[in-house]
C-alpha cells in the first residue's frame, strides 16, 4: 500500500510540473523580452535622449518623449568656393569668395521612433538621417573687383554668401554624410545591447509616411 501510494504521488508531482512547464517557460520568455525592451530603451535614451515608443508582443510599455529635436552624429568641414562675374555696357564687376563650413548630419527627433521586440527579432524605426544644419566658420574674400558703373551690391554679395551655403550643403549630400549618421547609429546601438536575438534598424522617408 505505502509503495502503491508513493507511486502515485510521484505521478501527481510530475504530471503537474509537466503541465506547467510551458506556463512557466513561456512567464520566462516574458521577462527575457521586457528586460530586453528596457535595455533597448535605455541604450536609445543614452544615444539620442529620446525616449522610443516601445512595444513588447503588442503591448505598449513606453512612449514616446524628448527632451532635444535634433540629433547630430556626424559632423564634417566643408569648404567651397564661387565666383560671380557680371558685365553691363562695358563695365564688369567680379566677386570670388571662399567659405568654410561645418556641415552636421543626424535625426530629427520630432518623428516617430519606435521599438517592436518579438521573440524573432527586435525592429526599431526611425526617420532617415539629415542634414540638420552648416555652420559657416570662415569667410575668404579672393577678388571684390568693381566696374566702373557697375559696382558690386550688398545684393550681389547676400546672393553669393546663400550660394556657398547651398553648394556647402550639396557637398556634404555628396560626402553621404546621412549615410554615415545612420550607420553611426545603427553602430552604437547594436555596441550597447547584447542579445543573440537579430536587431533590423529600418529607416522610413519621412515625406512617403506623411
Amino acid at each position: 500500500m505505502i509503495i502503491a501510494l508513493t507511486g502515485i504521488a510521484a505521478g501527481v508531482f510530475i504530471f503537474e510540473r509537466c503541465t506547467s512547464l510551458p506556463g512557466r517557460a513561456a512567464k520566462m520568455t516574458v521577462d527575457q523580452l521586457e528586460r530586453l525592451g528596457r535595455d533597448m530603451r535605455n541604450a536609445i535614451v543614452q544615444i539620442a535622449q529620446v525616449q522610443p515608443r516601445v512595444t513588447i508582443n503588442e503591448r505598449v510599455y513606453f512612449e514616446q518623449t524628448t527632451a532635444v529635436n535634433e540629433l547630430a552624429l556626424v559632423s564634417q568641414r566643408v569648404e567651397v568656393e564661387h565666383e560671380f562675374l557680371h558685365s553691363w555696357a562695358g563695365s564688369s564687376k567680379r566677386l570670388r569668395l571662399h567659405g568654410t563650413f561645418t556641415a552636421k548630419a543626424g535625426f530629427d527627433l520630432r518623428q516617430e521612433i519606435s521599438v517592436n521586440v518579438q521573440p524573432e527579432a527586435i525592429v526599431v524605426r526611425l526617420p532617415h538621417a539629415q542634414i540638420l544644419g552648416l555652420e559657416q566658420n570662415a569667410l575668404d574674400v579672393l577678388a571684390f573687383e568693381n566696374g566702373f558703373w557697375n559696382p558690386i551690391s550688398g545684393a550681389d554679395v547676400q546672393s553669393e554668401l546663400a550660394t556657398l551655403a547651398r553648394l556647402a550643403r550639396e557637398r556634404a549630400s555628396e560626402r553621404r554624410l546621412p549615410e554615415q549618421a545612420e550607420d553611426e547609429f545603427r553602430r552604437q546601438l547594436t555596441t550597447r545591447i547584447r542579445t543573440s536575438s537579430p536587431i533590423q534598424v529600418v529607416f522610413y522617408d519621412v515625406s512617403a509616411r506623411e
